[in-house]
């Protein structure tokens, strides 16, 4: 039995710990948070909380330490926890993103590229690349369903409640330096357009209107932008970002993933956030529709396109369930790579930082 820790009770922490009580080859024995608002989390799933992972370590004997940890904490602590970790022997999932700063993440990297961590495993925790949809999505465009890629198009738009920056466990999210939507949230469908395109070597971001800094002052975090990209394989895509617009465009709504935010119906409202274009055929994610020409005696727009739906397989799964599972299937050695390393975690901020220095300096950036 593989013993876990899930080190900060937030937002992210108590899905992660479902995940490992529901798994048969895991076992959930502490929260680490020194936040009173943690204790009450832990008891809920009756597990001791410790206020650091110092102190676990100090008050278990050495046979009941853990053996992996997943790190929910906030984005600026995921280098220093994940350090500790590794001092101690103890392997990681790593929520994401890898760090608040690509210099962080660079200090990470180094740390496990050092002789004596070569055995610790570290798992950034991109999920969405277990959900159905997406894995979907990648089945079509590596069986070349869509003919060649050519172009996407993406949203993730929604309205964040003024409580979730609220201090003091939320201040933090609208510090320009620690939070904003690109690094929360944006980073997410980076990692997925590199999943489904390889990576981005150049960024345009034409920030929106801010929202919040008027009745705000502290709220100095960015809020949203027009996006522009380019591939290495030569795909280019769109993408709009914004958390401050009531709006059911975005990931979570589409896919149902999040617990916290209610589905759309996809009857009575539009839930694509992805529209990717091929040379063979286009297809919306996550409604799943295919449009193309097959069959059709007339191929162009003077014909008919036909519609299909893909089926989908596994939707009731949740992706964390799965994320653990492939994790536990590296730790027990059945899989020989983790499915996003720490490296691709950091190209994933590359263009995160991209992002920012284009929206500084008015300029395409090329991703480096």
């Amino acid at each position: 039995m593989i013993r876990i820790v899930v080190i900060g009770a937030g937002l992210i922490g108590p899905r992660h710990a479902q995940s490992v009580q529901t798994n048969p080859s895991t076992q959930l024995t502490a929260f680490v948070d020194p936040s009173p608002t943690a204790l009450p989390i832990a008891q809920s799933f009756a597990v001791p909380c410790f206020p650091s992972l110092q102190s676990l370590l100090e008050s278990l004997p050495k046979e009941q330490h853990p053996h992996a940890a997943i790190i929910c904490t906030p984005n600026h602590t995921h280098v220093p926890v994940a350090k500790q970790l590794i001092a101690a022997g103890i392997h990681i999932l790593l929520e994401k993103p890898v760090g608040d700063s690509i210099e962080s993440a660079q200090e990470l990297l180094s740390t496990l590229n050092e002789p004596q961590n070569k055995n610790i495993k570290v798992l950034v925790g991109h999920h969405r690349r277990f959900n159905s949809y997406v894995q979907t999505t990648k089945s079509l465009l590596t069986s070349n369903s869509l003919g060649a890629p050519i172009a996407v198009n993406g949203l993730w738009t929604l309205q964040k409640p003024d409580d979730y920056f609220a201090p003091p466990l939320g201040a933090w999210r609208a510090d320009k330096s620690k939070g904003g939507v690109f690094g929360i949230n944006l980073i997410h469908d980076i990692d997925l357009l590199h999943f489904f395109f390889g990576p981005i070597t150049r960024v345009y971001a034409e920030p929106i209107s801010p929202q919040r800094q008027s009745s705000n002052s502290e709220h100095t975090a960015e809020e949203g932008a027009a996006l522009t990209f380019r591939f290495a394989s030569g795909v280019v895509g769109t993408f709009l970002v914004c958390d401050a617009t009531p709006s059911p465009l975005n990931f979570e709504t589409g896919t149902g993933e999040n617990p916290l935010i209610p589905q759309v119906d996809p009857k009575h409202s539009a839930s694509d956030c992805y529209r990717i274009f091929g040379s063979a055929a286009s297809l919306s994610v996550p409604d799943m529709t295919r449009w193309s020409y097959d069959g059709k005696a007339v191929k162009g727009w003077n014909g008919d396109l036909a519609v299909e739906k893909v089926d989908i397989e596994g939707v009731d799964v949740k992706p964390f369930d799965r994320q653990l599972a492939h994790f536990v299937d590296v730790l027990e050695g059945r899989t020989a790579e983790v499915s996003c390393s720490v490296e691709e975690g950091v190209r994933a901020l590359l263009v995160v930082r991209a992002a920012k220095r284009s929206l500084e300096t008015g300029l395409p950036v090329e991703v480096l």
